[in-house]
């Protein structure tokens, strides 16, 4: 008696994906001292017709929910968690910017462990360029 495969979740993302007709997904990576060129990368990827999410927050700016340093750490991790999820949300990466830290480096593999395609505004520092 042979058994029916049983698809992993990610192919059930991309099976429902399909069925709701949803348009490609793309994910902005990078430092948030890119959120200018972030924002417009988001308005050109949108013209494209692709459904876009990005970092929601830059702690880099001065702002009161992260004004408390211990309390700031503990949101870095969790928003890095959020990252992620979006990363296995998404059908596509769009790494912004021309450096790319340690925070976005691991996003990049994240990313590419999960065969998602990874595409950059600036070739040249793609970890593997």
């Amino acid at each position: 008696m042979s058994y029916p495969q049983l698809l992993t979740p990610e192919e059930k993302l991309a099976d429902a994906k399909k069925l709701l007709s949803l348009p490609r997904i793309v994910v902005i990576c990078g430092s948030t001292r890119f959120m200018t060129q972030m924002n417009e990368a988001e308005l050109r990827e949108t013209k494209a017709g692709k459904i876009v999410v990005k970092p929601g927050c830059d702690m880099k700016s001065p702002h009161e929910l992260w004004s408390d340093p211990v309390e700031a750490e503990a949101l870095k991790v969790r928003l890095d968690d959020l990252h992620r999820a979006k990363i296995r949300l998404a059908d596509e990466v769009l790494v912004v910017g021309d450096y790319i830290g340690d925070s976005t480096r691991a996003e990049i593999a994240c990313a590419r462990s999960l065969g998602k395609p990874v595409r950059f505004t600036h070739p040249e520092v793609a970890p593997d360029a």
